[in-house]
């Protein structure tokens, strides 16, 4: 029973819309591996469900995903989504993953890149990131920057960080929205340091292989920046605005029957901030 439910995951249904690769460039060897792992893993904890799509016209070109953050285990499932639709994103990730001893290998390994949140060099950083998507790989970014915080687990204020990299860089962003991935694994701790840390993340993701979570991600319709400019005083901030509301618009979608409060309660996850992409109830 497990493994026809694995391969299942791995084989979208053929009824689903035909999703091809987003360029001939093929990922490194190793993030391809890791791609393949994490299938394996999503597959394992619940049902991944995938709408929307990357319009055919910016297949093959430099684009931004932003995704709303939700869990310690969102990022698998974006990845598994990501996959399901034919694309290998690199994602946007701080300096501390990269100075772990093996993470940080295996991360430049795989081409994502590096930003150092807080510090002088900030604004190189987000040069990095624009000269990445020159590249052609759609990069991926959480633009609250942290797990949200809002008692409904509705989008945070979000960062202009990368809103001012999708106008530098003259790139396309598609929101992507996410719901149930939360289920998969508690918040936990803001840093695993100690077994007893550690232990409370398996303890919940065993949980949830058991009662296997249905994790959704949609794909937006691009958000209209056209008539923004990098160097329009407010423009970033503008943009900012826009991606997250496109965010929560998908989100709310995704969520009708828990619009107030998520079914499923993270006892460890912090609530001290409020939403302010909240939609109105339809």
């Amino acid at each position: 029973m497990a493994c026809s439910t694995i391969m299942v995951a791995l084989h979208p249904n053929p009824a689903e819309p035909s999703r091809g690769r987003t360029h001939d460039r093929r990922p490194p060897l190793i993030w391809r591996f890791l791609i393949l792992v994490d299938r394996l893993l999503v597959a394992i904890t619940g049902r991944l469900v995938v709408t929307g799509d990357i319009p055919a016209h910016l297949r093959g070109k430099p684009l931004i995903l932003a995704a709303n953050h939700i869990g310690n285990f969102d990022v698998m499932v974006l990845i598994a989504a990501c996959n399901r639709i034919g694309v290998a994103p690199r994602f946007l990730a701080t300096g501390g993953l990269f100075e772990a001893p093996v993470a940080g290998a295996i991360m430049s390994a795989c081409g994502h890149v590096r930003v150092d949140r807080g510090k002088s060099n900030v604004v190189e950083a987000l040069g990095r990131a624009v000269d990445a998507l020159g590249d052609g790989d759609p990069i991926l970014v959480y633009p609250e920057g942290r797990i949200s915080r809002d008692p409904g687990l509705w989008p945070e204020r979000g960062k202009t960080g990368p809103a001012r990299m999708a106008l530098s860089a003259g790139v396309p962003v598609i929101p992507l929205s996410q719901w149930g991935a939360h289920e998969a694994m508690w918040w936990g701790t803001l840093a695993v340091g100690s077994w007893a840390d550690f232990a409370i993340l398996m303890k919940s993701w065993l949980r949830a292989a058991r009662t296997r979570p249905v994790m959704r991600v949609h794909f937006g319709d691009p958000v209209e920046l056209a008539d923004l400019s990098a160097g329009r005083p407010g423009d970033a901030v503008r943009a900012r605005d826009r991606i997250m509301r496109a965010i929560a618009g998908g989100l709310a979608d995704l969520r009708r029957d828990e619009w107030d409060q998520p079914r499923f309660w993270d006892p460890t996850r912090p609530v001290e901030s409020s939403s302010p992409w909240k939609p109105d109830r339809p």
